[in-house]
């Protein structure tokens, strides 16, 4: 499993390499651009090549990024919509620019307009944003935590869109523990964690789980309130665990967005924290760091977010 953490990108994009081996992580997850503003960040082509060598010399094993929180493909408001499908977009062209490994997102919510019309706003695109993947970056698409209008709430929906994409070769998924936690799937207990895995074998494919996204949560199972909390310290507690050591999930990249001490994110004791409970949930010794992408060689061995 390869640990990692969401961090900034201050200073450029390329800045957010040190940042994750500051941390001991050893995956990464940014922003291309501020998660509250529909403005793209210009970024440099010089800073988007230092990316791939900052990565290639740190081993960081996996690279995603996270498309913004304003993004809402299913809005019933046509300029919404509008600014959504650009900013899906523009966050691929980063995501290629940088080779990276997926783009994960929020479909949005069809704000009581129901499921089935929010898929017909929000497939066209989608259709376009696969299209626009290419090298290794796949569109990711990220269980909710199931308020509101939100798409995606449960393997229905996410699978529903699946059959909607026709299982496009670009689609994947990214699972989060709080967001699946909240909506009611107590991945707490292992055998619930398998048996969720066997569904999304049958009805997606296994192979499209690509990233893991890691939290605790401050409200209760079945919820539907998206607040992380740090690991070892919210509702799931130790039982965190058990979303940690399926051998099925072993190897893909697991991403902190905790609030960390100070509420800037996930740190170096969060992520090391995350590597302990892992080793205790699988029963293994883990080593400095884990395995890396094949090709990489490395060089060097609380405040709340309501999305993620």
């Amino acid at each position: 499993m390869l640990v990692g953490a969401h961090v900034s990108t201050a200073g450029g994009i390329h800045t957010a390499i040190d940042r994750a081996v500051e941390r001991g992580a050893e995956s990464v997850q940014i922003f291309t651009q501020s998660p509250r503003a529909w403005r793209p960040t210009n970024h440099p082509p010089e800073n988007l090549e230092r990316f791939k060598e900052a990565r290639d010399g740190a081993g960081i094993g996996a690279a995603v990024c996270h498309a913004v929180y304003l993004i809402n493909l299913a809005a019933v408001d046509k300029e919404v919509r509008k600014k959504s499908h650009a900013a899906l977009l523009q966050t691929v062209d980063v995501a290629r620019a940088i080779d990276a490994d997926g783009v994960v997102l929020h479909v949005g919510s069809h704000m009581g307009a129901g499921f089935e019309a929010g898929l017909e706003q929000a497939v066209p695109a989608l259709e376009e944003a696969l299209a626009a993947c290419d090298g290794p970056t796949r569109l990711l698409l990220e269980n909710s935590a199931g308020a509101g209008g939100t798409i995606g709430r449960s393997l229905d929906e996410l699978a529903a869109l699946f059959d909607r994409l026709a299982h496009h070769p670009r689609l994947g998924l990214c699972l989060d523990s709080c967001h699946l936690w909240v909506s009611g799937v107590d991945v707490t207990d292992a055998a619930i964690f398998a048996a969720t895995l066997e569904e999304i074998d049958e009805r997606m494919g296994l192979d499209r789980l690509h990233c893991l996204h890691v939290n605790d949560a401050e409200a209760e199972l079945g919820s539907n309130r998206d607040r992380h909390a740090n690991v070892l310290h919210g509702t799931m507690g130790e039982g965190l665990g058990a979303f940690l050591a399926d051998p099925r999930v072993q190897g893909l990249p697991a991403i902190l967005e905790t609030p960390g001490p100070d509420g800037h994110g996930p740190d170096a004791a969060e992520v090391q924290r995350l590597k302990e409970l892992h080793a205790r949930a699988t029963g293994a010794t883990r080593p400095g760091r884990s395995a890396r992408r094949p090709g990489r060689t490395a060089s060097r061995g609380g405040a709340r977010r309501t999305r993620g």
